[in-house]
């Protein structure tokens, strides 16, 4: 076999392999989505958005304490990590290319984007949890924002790097200072980027549950208050999908459903956002 048979050989094979491989993961996934939507369309109804999470040994209920309480948390999750986040990127991009503080936070970022979500929730139950002496929304907001974070930070940085320094240098040319060429030139030409890196922080807090275990908890009633503990979804899942009662099983399955369509729109927007970008 000559040089080129071997490498068009080689060439194949490795395509082939790629296919199965591919192939076997898409069998699964699929597997996982249908298994998914099969068990958990059964359990959406008005009572299931409607009603609170019934207690041990009843029939109905629904998730509307765990599905408000988890709204409530990752909102305020992302009002605390969106503007840390974003401001943190732009100093990184703009400010701090040569500075020792900046390669200090780059490392950290990084580490934190490594961290396990359980150690975090630690962190977070021995700094409030434990201090203030109870569990609480806030304490899990806190907890999902130190998750969220990173991943706005080092999606902010890396897009404002692509921008184009004559960019830049065109707006120093006329005068402009550096914080507006920062806020209202560089930042504004990669914000579907920007917006599209807080979009993927919110799906990857969303169905975090070890966190939530060491500082919301859980709360079997409706409740609005973030000093106390919160119902939430990845809390009641997991602890209705163990539990012998049927009905909260299929709560359990209706819950992971909702949370898997949430974070499925949240990535298909993303990439809507990107093509946008892009065809511009």
């Amino acid at each position: 076999m000559n040089l080129y048979s071997r490498r068009v050989f080689v060439n194949r094979m490795g395509i082939a392999l790629s296919m199965v491989a591919m192939a076997f993961g898409l069998a699964a996934l699929m597997w996982i989505l249908w298994t998914l939507f099969y068990n958990g369309f059964s359990a959406l109804s008005w009572d299931f958005f409607t009603q609170d999470t019934p207690a041990p040994g009843t029939e109905g209920g629904g998730l509307r304490n765990a599905i408000v309480g988890s709204l409530m948390i990752i909102g305020v999750t992302t009002l605390v990590s969106t503007p840390i986040g974003i401001l943190a990127g732009i100093y990184l991009a703009e400010f701090g290319a040569t500075s020792k503080f900046a390669a200090t936070t780059r490392f950290v970022t990084d580490i934190m984007l490594s961290a396990p979500s359980i150690v975090i929730g630690l962190f977070v139950y021995a700094l409030m949890v434990a201090t203030l002496g109870g569990f609480s929304g806030w304490a899990g907001s806190v907890a999902l924002s130190l998750i969220a974070i990173p991943v706005v930070v080092r999606t902010t940085e890396n897009m404002l790097l692509l921008v184009p320094s004559a960019l830049r240098e065109a707006a120093f040319a006329v005068g402009a200072p550096r914080w507006q060429v920062s806020l209202k030139i560089t930042l504004r030409a990669v914000k579907a980027g920007v917006v599209t890196g807080i979009l993927l922080a919110i799906a990857r807090v969303t169905g975090e549950t070890a966190p939530l275990l060491f500082t919301a908890l859980n709360n079997q009633f409706f409740s609005a208050d973030m000093s106390q503990p919160m119902g939430n979804l990845p809390v009641v899942i997991f602890q209705f999908a163990m539990s012998p009662y049927d009905n909260w099983v299929s709560l359990a399955w209706g819950g992971a459903l909702l949370i898997a369509l949430l974070v499925l729109s949240i990535n298909i927007g993303a990439r809507i956002l990107f093509r946008s970008k892009d065809k511009l």
